[in-house]
């Protein structure tokens, strides 16, 4: 029996592939994770028609992953941020709804325009950035509703069966267009948490640091689960 702090996972009404590095594959992580589906949650209504009838449903799951003993919950889309408050007041854990909740943080650090890499750029408004304090943070945003392999498994669900290369092509592409036009970047952002799986490419790629879902949920739940330090024994020096 696990007794390890579980991190509960908010939970989009999707049937695809969910490879290695996504949130909804257990072994992306190396502590156990408790799986909530909102049903009816489409990426339709949430990523591009940002239904508000939406929260309802998604503060009973978090309530749910309360009630069942988990130590945090997150979201497996960041699109969900819009819902950052609602959610996060609704339980007494810590809940953390995207990985663009990072984003203030990142900027600080690196002190230059941050790269966002999102599922739809043309649904990605300012309310998105205001929902977690970065409206007035220096963004540079591509998306992949334009790419035929995310735009149809992901976005529309035409089909289960992912085909990996195919969507790491696309990815590269869009990287690789953000940093052309905005040589300055600092640091990127994937919002989509369907792209984590690509988060290495994208720093080879880029260079810069790349924070996503798994950075964050696997920097809570160190914050959750603290130990005492251990003096290391050292040999001759």
């Amino acid at each position: 029996m696990n007794d390890r702090p579980e991190i509960g996972v908010l939970c989009l009404d999707t049937s695809f592939d969910k490879i290695p590095g996504h949130i909804r594959n257990p072994d992306t992580f190396d502590f156990p994770v408790r799986y909530r589906v909102v049903e009816g949650a489409t990426p339709q209504r949430l990523v591009r028609e940002a239904d508000p009838t939406l929260l309802r449903p998604f503060v009973d799951a978090a309530r749910d992953l309360e009630a069942a003993g988990v130590a945090g919950i997150t979201g497996a889309c960041g699109f969900l941020v819009l819902f950052q408050a609602e959610l996060a007041t609704a339980v007494r854990v810590p809940l953390w709804s995207s990985s663009l909740v990072q984003l203030p943080m990142v900027h600080r650090m690196v002190g230059r325009p941050v790269g966002l890499l999102v599922a739809d750029e043309a649904a990605l408004t300012p309310r998105h950035l205001a929902a977690i304090g970065a409206a007035d943070v220096p963004v540079a945003v591509t998306g992949m509703a334009g790419q035929p392999e995310f735009r149809e498994v992901m976005l529309e669900g035409r089909r289960d069966a992912l085909d990996v290369e195919r969507l790491a092509a696309e990815v590269d592409e869009r990287v690789d267009a953000v940093a052309a036009a905005h040589p300055d970047l600092g640091a990127l952002v994937v919002e989509c948490t369907d792209l984590v799986p690509f988060a290495h490419r994208i720093q080879a790629r880029l260079g810069v640091p790349v924070f996503d879902i798994v950075t964050l949920t696997t920097m809570a739940y160190a914050s959750l689960t603290r130990g005492p330090y251990h003096r290391k024994q050292r040999g001759p020096q």
